[in-house]
């Protein structure tokens, strides 16, 4: 089905419901007597529970999957909330014990899980522009090899870090301060250091620093010699190595749809193994788009 017949199918199903809600307001009893009450009331929080638990398990491995099951928990919580509220309102057992659980526990619990929906989706991964502090951070041999130990130690206290590169405390915890200010590291409240997730993105081409432009294009030609080397040796990686190529035709907005679903992608598997553990592999991963030359062969 195309998105086209979607919409309006969706679009007419709204409209048609304006007229039929209108109807049933107008026509339906105050009052009815449901011999099958108790079955849909422990149908539907049976139903609740399968959602939330599969949430939790999909919500576990960061499945692109939990997204809609965490929304249909949220829409499940917020009709139970409804229902809770209306039969129970002339009640004076039930009324404002339904009104407080729906006010203080399932609204707020049914936005929480949008939230993390909304979380697990785009991802929760900090993101800014590459500055001149990065560069200078990432051309420092001493934060380079501050790096790599708390890759190795981490969660580490400034003593252990001191302690293995063989340097002062005072000054590994500049250091981490530095990196902390930058985003790269951050200390958690047992005091120990760890590695911070944070996406760092090309800064606009248009006023770009030069120090800036010096450094990209160097990394640039090790992306180079980098992509050369994977080529020559990509017999050896077996299930370890993938590679596409594509030629496109987008428009500017359609390709910065792609490289947001990209970058949401990345950082959701970013995510999954945030560090070095058992069956996983350091895998450089690399997404260049650019407009293709009239006068390459394709």
């Amino acid at each position: 089905m195309s998105r086209r017949i979607l919409l309006i199918i969706v679009g007419a199903a709204a409209v048609c419901l304006v007229p039929w809600t209108i109807y049933l307001a107008d026509s339906l009893p105050d009052r009815y007597r449901a011999s099958e009450w108790r079955l849909a009331w422990v149908g539907f929080d049976v139903a609740l529970v399968c959602c939330f638990a599969t949430a939790a398990w999909l919500g576990l491995r960061r499945r692109r999957a939990a997204v809609p099951v965490l929304a249909a928990t949220a829409a499940l919580l917020c009709a139970d909330a409804w229902f809770d509220v209306v039969f129970d309102w002339n009640s004076k057992k039930n009324g404002l014990t339904s009104l407080l659980m729906a006010v203080f526990l399932e609204v707020p619990l049914a936005m929480i899980l949008l939230w993390h929906a909304r979380k697990l989706l785009v991802g929760g991964m900090p993101r800014r522009k590459l500055t001149v502090r990065d560069v200078e951070i990432n051309r420092d041999e001493s934060y380079l090899a501050l790096s790599r130990a708390l890759k190795g130690l981490a969660p580490a206290t400034a003593d252990t870090l001191a302690t293995d590169l063989g340097v002062p405390v005072a000054e590994v915890t500049a250091r981490l301060t530095t990196l902390a200010e930058a985003g790269h590291v951050r200390q958690g409240r047992d005091g120990r250091w760890r590695t911070a997730s944070l996406s760092i993105e090309q800064p606009d081409p248009a006023g770009m620093d030069h120090r800036l432009k010096a450094y990209l294009d160097e990394k640039y030609d090790n992306e180079l010699r980098l992509l050369t080397w994977a080529a020559r040796n990509r017999d050896e990686f077996g299930g370890w190595a993938k590679g596409h190529r594509s030629v496109l035709h987008l428009s500017e907005a359609d390709l910065a749809r792609f490289d947001a679903e990209y970058d949401d992608l990345l950082t959701r598997y970013c995510l999954t193994h945030d560090k070095a553990g058992p069956g996983t592999r350091e895998i450089a991963l690399r997404f260049y788009a650019f407009p293709y030359p009239e006068e390459a062969t394709r």
